[in-house]
């Protein structure tokens, strides 16, 4: 194999080439930083953030795809993972979370020591998160953690603080986000995940998936309209979330036959449910 199609490979483990988990993983991040920071966070805290999202959300796929090498193979959607399919090993694929773990860790150095200790137990968490699925129904719930971890962080970052009451509440809104949108992506596997024997919050809702997806969603919007309340957050953050409100109910009717490919659609739509919920905060500090 040359260097470039093994490169290529590397390329594929770490998702690089479908961003759309770096989005949702950098949303709930983005909105703790602007929370945080009453407006624009400071700019060299925010390149940290960024940088350390997409560094941290590329390790955490390679160790997804380590822990699931026994899986992927007979899963339509991953059959053709670069391990699943041979072409790199599983020493590879842990050498490669290792030097992006440690690269993310590189990158967060200059942070606030707060910030710092609080990265221990998140890199715990997303490590462990891929071997979920074969203990708990519930693996949507440990992601939920794991992509709300750079909240407390955030405020920490920006703060040298952490207002745990306000950072545990954006938590739980992000919580419920993630399980929505991640019952939807559970939704589109559940035939191979049900042959195979991996759970999943899909599996576990069975023929009510649809509801439940829609009562996460609702938790996770009437949890910042509270947050928003308190805060005193304006009109344009109301209005981003009257928007993010619209488009989960397109996500159910996305996902109404339950069609594999329309579930999966349904979990990317997800991303501007975060963009939605961003920009009226973005709008909101900028006009103050």
């Amino acid at each position: 194999m040359n260097i470039r199609s093994h490169l290529a490979d590397y390329w594929k483990l770490t998702r690089m080439h479908r961003p759309i988990g770096i989005l949702l993983l950098l949303w709930p991040t983005l909105w703790a930083l602007w929370i945080a920071g009453g407006g624009v966070p400071p700019l060299w805290i925010l390149a940290i953030f960024v940088a350390g999202t997409v560094l941290m959300r590329a390790a955490g796929c390679a160790i997804n795809d380590y822990a699931d090498r026994d899986f992927d193979a007979h899963v339509a959607r991953t059959r053709e993972r670069p391990l699943a399919a041979g072409r790199i090993t599983s020493h590879e694929a842990v050498a490669v979370a290792v030097v992006l773990a440690l690269a993310a860790l590189a990158v967060a150095w200059p942070l606030p020591r707060a910030a710092l200790w609080l990265a221990v137990p998140g890199a715990f968490i997303a490590a462990t998160y891929p071997f979920m699925k074969r203990y708990t129904h519930w693996p949507q719930a440990y992601l939920g953690i794991a992509f709300s971890w750079g909240i407390p962080m955030a405020f920490a970052a920006v703060r040298q603080d952490v207002p745990w009451a306000l950072a545990a509440a954006l938590l739980a809104c992000n919580f419920c986000w993630v399980i929505a949108y991640d019952t939807l992506y559970a939704m589109a596997d559940r035939p191979d995940d049900l042959k195979i024997g991996v759970k999943s919050t899909a599996i576990l809702f069975g023929s009510h998936d649809r509801l439940f997806v829609g009562l996460f969603h609702l938790a996770a919007l009437t949890g910042l309209a509270a947050i928003g309340v308190w805060q005193g957050l304006g009109v344009a953050f109301f209005v981003g979330l009257a928007v993010a409100a619209g488009l989960a109910v397109a996500y159910q009717r996305m996902a109404y036959r339950r069609e594999r490919i329309a579930c999966f659609k349904a979990f990317v739509a997800n991303n501007w449910f975060g963009a939605a919920i961003f920009v009226g905060l973005v709008v909101d500090f900028a006009v103050r």
